[in-house]
């Protein structure tokens, strides 16, 4: 049975990494969860995102791939279709209409990469003139030719084949994102508050976030997301931990959520604030201790 696993999955395993940037993917020959520590370690792939504006139709782009094993490392290339689902993330697509695969020249197909050593792919986009104004993207899937050894959760063994993805955005025309901060509601399995963020605009963007989370004036809660992406005509929650050590304590009663989101886009930064209401009933409020 194979399985693809978005790295949101993987979060207790990815602590360090950020949700939206990076995609490491496996298909693994039994179900179940298994150490993506040994995915990572095994290639590197920057840049993780690439936004590129189609200029007389055209547009370009360069991935490096590098080796950090002590042997080659051989890949095949490939590339898919993709969205961000609004709770679970990534997702890659079968067709789309944003699809930017079949205007898209890649090479290398494959890859050999000696030890420590780095390869690039390069890319290269013509959109018809005839194509509408909008935003175009495709993953770049570089996927290991070799199985690994491994074990899940339960100590079975099982073999992967691990891939990772970068993100490529082209631009045709006058496009650009637009967000609405549109709820917030408390999450009480996950001990987190959701907040819904849409991005009614015309292109993809990658915010932080900043939050507060007050009551009757004294500071509850705070933090701070790293970037988390949102395509064009789509929406995506936003998941802000209530847990911590030596935090005061969520009691039942109202609550407000202010904050900001942050992106920049075209060399311009852009702010959005946010002030919501948050109700928590005593019920939840027990499930949160």
């Amino acid at each position: 049975m194979n399985s693809d696993l978005t790295l949101e999955k993987w979060g207790v395993f990815l602590k360090n990494l950020y949700l939206q940037n990076i995609i490491i993917l496996t298909s693994a020959s039994l179900a179940g969860f298994f150490s993506a520590g040994v995915v990572q370690a095994q290639v590197q792939v920057s840049p993780m995102v690439i936004k590129a504006e189609a200029k007389q139709g055209q547009a370009e782009g360069v991935i490096n791939v590098k080796n950090m094993t002590n042997e080659p490392f051989r890949a095949r290339v490939y590339v898919q279709p993709f969205t961000y689902n609004r709770d679970t993330g990534f997702q890659s697509l079968q067709s789309s209409l944003t699809d930017l695969t079949p205007y898209l020249q890649f090479s290398p197909g494959e890859l050999t990469i000696p030890p420590g050593g780095t390869r690039r792919i390069r890319l290269i986009s013509q959109l018809p003139p005839n194509l509408p104004d909008g935003e175009y993207r495709v993953v770049i899937f570089t996927e290991n030719l070799k199985e690994i050894s491994s074990k899940d959760i339960n100590g079975n063994a099982i073999s992967i084949r691990g891939k990772v993805g970068s993100t490529f955005y082209v631009r045709k025309g006058n496009v650009s994102p637009n967000l609405v901060v549109d709820s917030a509601q408390l999450n009480t399995s996950a001990k987190k508050i959701q907040l819904l963020v849409k991005n009614t605009g015309t292109a993809s963007v990658l915010p932080t976030a900043n939050w507060t989370l007050k009551k009757e004036g004294k500071v509850i809660r705070s933090g701070q997301l790293p970037p988390t992406a949102i395509v064009a005509q789509s929406d995506r929650n936003f998941f802000l931990n209530l847990v911590g050590k030596d935090q005061p304590e969520i009691t039942s009663g109202q609550y407000e959520l202010t904050g900001e989101l942050v992106w920049t886009d075209k060399s311009i930064s852009n702010t959005v604030p946010f002030k919501l209401n948050l109700t928590i009933p005593q019920t939840a409020a027990a499930a949160l201790r």
